[in-house]
């Protein structure tokens, strides 16, 4: 049951049933991981088979401690890979969140003769080995989350 004005929230879209289902979850684990006490959650994105768990500045390191188990809990409920990203850092910070654990070598900006444009980001890694996430997920939440238009490279 939600108060009118968090109802009208979830009528208008600002907040989804997905963003409830997360901050529920979560709230169910704040007596078992105190730390979730001061984690400010801001929105939950889902696309392909990743879920994105946008969090407020500073509050990463929170809901990555105890080991992991927090975000392990959270991919067993909802069957999905987990990022954590901040929200309100820079474009570099929200990239190196996105792309965790590989490192990025740079991030350049390609102008396009449309008018648009591109980011080229390159990784540092892959040599023959599995990439540890979903590449067409994490850029269709870079586009959704900060409307950044992304191109993968890696470096070898």
């Amino acid at each position: 049951m939600l108060c009118p004005k968090c109802q009208a929230k979830v009528d208008s879209g600002e907040v989804t049933e997905l963003d409830l289902k997360i901050a529920r979850f979560l709230l169910s684990l704040e007596e078992k991981y105190p730390s979730l006490q001061n984690v400010y959650f801001h929105k939950a994105l889902d696309t392909d088979n990743t879920l994105a768990i946008i969090v407020g500045k500073g509050d990463v390191p929170r809901l990555l401690s105890y080991g992991g188990k927090i975000i392990k809990a959270l991919a067993k409920k909802t069957g999905k890979n987990i990022r954590v990203l901040e929200n309100g850092v820079d474009d570099r910070k929200f990239l190196e969140d996105l792309f965790a654990p590989l490192s990025i070598v740079t991030i350049n900006t390609i102008w396009l003769p449309d008018g648009t444009t591109e980011t080229r980001v390159i990784l540092r890694g892959r040599r023959g080995r599995r990439v540890p996430f979903n590449l067409k997920a994490l850029k269709d939440i870079a586009r959704k989350v900060r409307n950044i238009t992304l191109r993968v490279e890696f470096a070898d």
